[in-house]
């Protein structure tokens, strides 16, 4: 018998109202290339490494959609280095919901994204010397 459902994840859907402005955000905050003249509605593919895409979504064909932001992060981003992580976007001006929290080793915080969606950003915590 062979699976029809694979156990993997795809990709991670984000809604948004503005399908550019998200993808330069997302782009900025991942630091990838960016070319507004790439972005189609009603989705936009964010060029990521590994196996899950990244699709923001303005739902221009689907009449009956409803725009809900999302108030607990449904998916993360890793950081090798989470102090650096926070400073960076900090200073790239990004909003910042949640100040950084650690468990051990481990820590997250989380930020605001154009449509106000809560993004959680976790990693390691490096030792200072």
């Amino acid at each position: 018998m062979t699976k029809n459902l694979r156990p993997e994840v795809h990709a991670v859907f984000i809604h948004t109202k503005n399908l550019k402005r998200s993808a330069r955000w997302y782009s900025e905050l991942l630091d990838l290339p960016f070319s507004e003249e790439n972005v189609e509605s009603p989705v936009y593919n964010l060029p990521l490494e590994g196996e899950v895409f990244l699709t923001i979504d303005d739902h221009k064909f689907d009449p009956h959609y409803k725009f809900g932001r999302i108030t607990n992060p449904v998916f993360n981003f890793c950081a090798q280095n989470l102090e650096n992580s926070f400073r960076n976007v900090k200073e790239k001006g990004f909003r910042i919901t949640k100040e950084i929290e650690s468990y051990g080793d481990f820590g997250w915080f989380q930020i605001q994204d154009p449509d106000q969606h809560e993004v959680m950003i976790c990693g390691a915590i490096v030792a200072r010397s």
